[in-house]
């Protein structure tokens, strides 16, 4: 495989304080990696800097074999989607909504209909297609915000916490549908959790971040089954 994202000695501080200092962090093509810790562990610190919407104090991020100072947050954003915690869906339809980052980027419209089309319908919510967005509910809404990140066929898919607003039964379904697409897709992706059972389902490697550093990574039950340290095992539960 090859490496589609390498982080080095990368350092963020917020009020004079260090929040977030990885020496190096790669993640090779294909790969599902979850980064998991408690609330304040740097996870989001982390994945803000990923999304370039928060510039880190020092360090390098080298994206696709260029460094990301190489070219302009248009250029790198176009690379990436983001699926966050709250969707973000605007007052329009279903199928608008999923169809709005291929407008910016004015994708052809065959294109545009066949891809949010497509993706629609394997997420489950083509039926949904002309309801107004405002009416769907916490599950169906997260899966147009899925939709709309897969229809822009990105080199990265970045996850913040997709799951945590929902209900558990359809939070379950959510996550064995979206386990099936990444398997397909073998879309890489950087998934944000602090939940356990969420990334042991869906994750290829786990990363644990304890107070902005990364302590273990590793495939994922290997890290649960064997905790390096007994930080990682208290976190884990172990």
């Amino acid at each position: 495989m090859t490496v589609l994202l390498q982080l080095s000695n990368l350092l963020v501080r917020r009020e004079g304080r260090i929040v977030l200092d990885i020496s190096s962090l790669s993640v090779e093509t294909g790969e599902v990696v979850a980064i998991v810790g408690p609330n304040g562990a740097g996870k989001s610190t982390l994945f803000l800097v990923l999304a370039r919407l928060l510039k880190a104090d020092q360090g390098q991020i080298v994206f696709n074999g260029r460094t990301t100072d190489s070219f302009d947050d248009l250029r790198y954003r176009r690379q990436i989607a983001l699926v966050l915690q709250e969707p973000l869906l605007m007052d329009m339809s279903v199928y608008e909504n999923a169809a709005i980052g291929l407008k910016f980027r004015r994708s052809p419209k065959a294109q545009i209909e066949e891809r949010v089309s497509h993706w629609l319908d394997r997420l489950g919510v083509a039926h949904l297609s002309q309801r107004p967005a405002r009416k769907l509910s916490g599950g169906e809404a997260q899966r147009v915000s899925l939709a709309r990140a897969f229809a822009l066929q990105p080199e990265l898919l970045l996850l913040d916490e997709p799951f945590t607003a929902l209900d558990a039964p359809t939070r379950i379904r959510l996550l064995e549908d979206l386990k099936s697409v990444l398997s397909e897709t073998k879309m890489t992706t950087i998934f944000i959790t602090h939940d356990l059972q969420e990334a042991l389902k869906l994750a290829t490697r786990m990363t644990v971040i304890l107070d902005g550093r990364i302590e273990q990574s590793g495939a994922p039950q290997d890290v649960f089954n064997r905790p390096v340290n007994d930080r990682v095992a208290g976190f884990l539960g172990r």
